[in-house]
């Protein structure tokens, strides 16, 4: 039982050293973008709010793909940047392009 005891205090020890921060990033950062354009239908919100959108949005820096929705009345925009990229720098050109 004593084993078990200093073992388990060694780990807590362990777990809270450990170099969290070295590691890479492994998921690309994304930003996203919706817009509400109530009452409209999905082809009205597509030609109204998603294609302006799109066109200032694609070719930003870092950008790999875009990915959208639009529904009733309703729009979505993810815009996946390079693995390193930092997220607020992408956040802010994306505004700036808005």
């Amino acid at each position: 039982m004593v084993v078990s005891v200093i073992i388990l205090i060694a780990g807590i020890i362990a777990l809270i050293n450990l170099p969290i921060l070295q590691y890479p990033d492994v998921v690309p950062p994304t930003v996203s973008i919706s817009a509400a354009y109530p009452g409209a239908s999905a082809q009205v919100v597509s030609d109204a709010v998603a294609a302006p959108i799109e066109e200032v949005v694609n070719g930003v820096e870092g950008m790999i793909y875009m990915s959208s929705s639009s529904g009733d009345g309703s729009y979505s925009l993810s815009v996946t940047f390079e693995v390193g990229v930092d997220i607020d720098i992408a956040m802010v050109k994306v505004q700036n392009l808005l």
